[in-house]
């Protein structure tokens, strides 16, 4: 066995022959990155994403699909914070405290209301291990679809990526960089609310991010 697969071996328990699957998701992102990143940065964004949403899982069958979408996003967003990768519209973080309610809806609804006019993302400062099923419901009901979306932690490098940084409700935990907009939120967690509610803070949402894309010079295309 080679010192690589031993390191992976030893920091990896908890799921049957993990340093298999996690070094052939390196080994893939690693070509992709090729040019940007080394194989080391990238065997350590995707161990730290493993460990990450480990913590959280209940389900470990969804485990490794969000590994993949969770490293390749944190790698993309390092890319673009280094200037490696361009990107032409407007980056918004979408940050509340367990990424199940809040920063989920904002995200959800910005893709559905501007397309590809602005790209988004969401995180949470202590996430949840699934999505709340009433937001999900308050979602679904309006013909959106949410299956794909899980709670995501807050890390360095989304957070550098955006241009926009709106908060709900997680206190201090985000970073600031200069350059950066910052706007907070002030809207109730769906965790301890009805689903009329949660309807409420989804049409609140709404609204606030027309504003946003207005302050963006971004179009609706709805």
């Amino acid at each position: 066995m080679s010192e690589t697969d031993t390191r992976w071996r030893r920091g990896l328990p908890g799921l049957a022959y993990p340093e298999r699957y996690l070094h052939e998701l390196s080994l893939e992102l690693t070509e992709r990155f090729d040019g940007t990143f080394n194989a080391e940065t990238v065997e350590r964004y995707v161990l730290e994403s493993y460990t990450a949403l480990l913590r959280t899982a209940t389900v470990k069958a969804h485990l490794a699909s969000r590994v993949i979408r969770f490293a390749t996003d944190r790698l993309t967003a390092l890319a673009q914070a280094k200037g490696a990768f361009t990107h032409d519209v407007p980056e918004v973080l979408f940050v509340c405290e367990q990424n199940a309610g809040r920063s989920q809806m904002a995200a959800v609804l910005t893709h559905s209301i501007a397309g590809d006019r602005v790209h988004v993302r969401s995180a949470g400062s202590a996430p949840a291990a699934e999505l709340n099923p009433a937001v999900v419901f308050a979602l679904e009901e309006i013909g959106l679809d949410v299956t794909r979306e899980f709670p995501k932690p807050l890390t360095d490098d989304v957070v550098q990526a955006a241009d926009v940084v709106v908060t709900m409700g997680c206190g201090d935990a985000c970073p600031v960089y200069p350059g950066k907009r910052y706007l907070d939120w002030h809207l109730d967690d769906p965790e301890r609310l009805s689903l009329d509610d949660v309807r409420r803070v989804r049409d609140e949402i709404r609204t606030h991010i027309y504003d946003l894309l207005q302050t963006l010079e971004v179009a609706s295309h709805e």
